[in-house]
């Protein structure tokens, strides 16, 4: 997309919404506030905690999981709100050296951006804007062509390319293969794919 990227701190690792189920390891003051509010007015404090646990900005704020230790080796202190319990599987040492880990796809995301220009500059064109499962765009610079399709779906879905995407380069792949079937390509469930044009 066009403009600066960005990402809360751990979207690097995948980290995961903690999802607390007691609203005193809240640390949000808006979140306690809001709680109060709902539990003044007699709403629904049930709902109000399941809504939460997707929504709180306390989600972006846990500590940063950097291996398997104690605290998930943030501090040897007490950190001001709790770790996510799945620290121990979800953390960075973890993730260093395996190559398809979300942190090294994190960075070859990274990497591809710095490369390309065209992604930092180039036009932005959205195909298929009605389509259910798909996000499909190009970005484009001069000369250069690159797409950018994803799959939000579960299921396979095709996509009709271009000759010049048909022959053309694949940057990224979350993947380990991608299945061009002449002038179409298949999606895999949750596949995502950036192709350079020939």
């Amino acid at each position: 997309m066009r403009g600066t990227p960005y990402y809360y701190m751990g979207d690097e690792l995948a980290m995961s919404n903690i999802k607390f189920d007691n609203i005193n390891d809240y640390k949000d003051l808006m979140t306690l506030n809001w709680y109060e509010l709902t539990k003044q007015e007699g709403g629904d404090l049930e709902h109000f905690m399941h809504s939460h646990k997707l929504c709180s900005r306390d989600n972006a704020r846990t500590p940063i999981h950097w291996d398997a230790s104690d605290n998930a080796g943030f501090t040897d202190g007490e950190p001001w709100i709790k770790v996510n319990p799945n620290y121990v599987e979800v953390n960075a040492a973890a993730q260093e050296n395996q190559p398809d880990s979300p942190l090294n796809y994190f960075r070859q995301l990274t990497q591809l951006r710095k490369q390309y220009l065209t992604l930092v500059y180039g036009s932005y064109n959205l195909l298929l804007p009605e389509h259910e499962n798909l996000y499909v765009y190009e970005r484009v610079l001069d000369d250069e062509t690159i797409l950018v399709a994803l799959n939000f779906s579960t299921v396979d879905e095709r996509l009709a390319l271009s000759p010049a995407l048909a022959n053309g380069q694949v940057l990224l792949n979350n993947y380990s293969e991608s299945l061009i079937l002449g002038d179409e390509i298949v999606l895999h469930g949750y596949q995502a794919l950036v192709i350079k044009a020939a």
